[in-house]
């Protein structure tokens, strides 16, 4: 060893020894007095946080740093561009900063909708028709050529977050085409018309494979229904948490299975399945909102506590019981999505 890495490792030998030193005498002193107060933690810094609202909960987007409203703004919706615009002003007014956009039809109409205070939400998009579901669109190349064309379309130089839609439902893609998709992402990037990028698909472990092998992804979405899991063993959320990926939920009301028709019963029925999402503290649901009301009812569930009481649960087990029974036949794949 050269004289000098021996003074570099003996000084940092004997830091290392101070620093275990003045933890133990930390420690006694915490015994000494063990009615003292602890210490609050560092009060977060919300300037840094997009539409900031300190009714609404921030949750950090896996390793792109981002604070992202702990629900957002699903793209599917039966509502019209004028409504659509009314509540995305109701999203912003509670403090909802991130929308998703999956088809083109829903990135111009949601684009439009953020027409002067585009710096308010973050929108995530997808031009799923023209993306690898597509098999003339599995290339690099096309990829690009597709986000180049729905930038234009929606009159914007770049998106927060391009998610490639993968095979949906289920299915898995080639290794090839694997490496085409992540090849077209980190170009994006580098061109600087995608901030972040990631991909959403129906396929658990197709899912699990990508995050592993592709440290580039920084995001995925699939779906996550009312009463969805971690699976016992080999769970999607270890991998997420392992590997540092932002994840966000679609179809928390199981493509709309969850309600009966009667107003109230569910709006409460919204807000459990809201609140049981959250608990896992993994993923961000981004459910349809149809009106201001179902934003003003998924903002109150935020600001419900987490942890559902005996009745709730009986409830919500009963209204999952009932929502998977009655998958209408197109959305019967969600049921792959019981475990995660």
């Amino acid at each position: 060893m050269s004289a000098e890495r021996e003074r570099m490792t003996r000084r940092r030998f004997m830091g290392e020894g101070m620093k275990a030193a003045a933890g133990a005498a930390a420690g006694m002193a915490a015994l000494a007095a063990p009615r003292a107060r602890a210490a609050e933690p560092p009060a977060a810094d919300t300037s840094r946080i997009l539409n900031y609202n300190p009714r609404m909960e921030y949750r950090r987007l896996g390793k792109t740093n981002l604070m992202v409203s702990a629900v957002g703004l699903g793209g599917h919706s039966r509502s019209n561009e004028k409504e659509r615009t009314e509540i995305v002003s109701r999203c912003i007014d509670a403090g909802i900063n991130y929308i998703d956009a999956c088809t083109r039809g829903e990135v111009c109409r949601d684009a439009k909708a953020l027409q002067g205070r585009r710096d308010r939400m973050y929108l995530a998009l997808s031009h799923c028709a023209n993306e690898v579901r597509n098999e003339d669109f599995r290339t690099a190349p096309k990829l690009l050529e597709s986000l180049d064309a729905v930038l234009k379309d929606s009159g914007q130089d770049h998106t927060d977050l391009w998610r490639i839609t993968c095979f949906e439902p289920g299915g898995r893609h080639t290794f090839d085409t694997a490496c085409e998709i992540v090849a077209a992402l980190e170009q994006a990037k580098r061109q600087g018309k995608a901030r972040f990028i990631g991909f959403s698909s129906h396929d658990r472990r197709w899912i699990k494979f990508m995050i592993e092998y592709f440290p580039q992804v920084q995001v995925v979405c699939f779906p996550f229904a009312t009463m969805s899991k971690a699976a016992p063993a080999d769970s999607l959320f270890e991998a997420l948490k392992k590997c540092d990926v932002g994840a966000f939920g679609i179809k928390p009301f199981g493509a709309g299975s969850l309600f009966t028709g009667d107003a109230d019963q569910d709006n409460r029925r919204a807000r459990l399945a809201i609140r049981y999402v959250l608990r896992t503290n993994t993923v961000i649901p981004i459910p349809g909102m149809n009106s201001v009301g179902d934003v003003d009812n998924v903002a109150t569930a935020v600001a419900e506590r987490r942890e559902l009481d005996a009745g709730e649960q009986a409830d919500l087990r009963r209204a999952a019981d009932r929502m998977w029974a009655g998958l209408p036949p197109r959305y019967q794949w969600l049921r792959d999505w019981e475990y995660v």
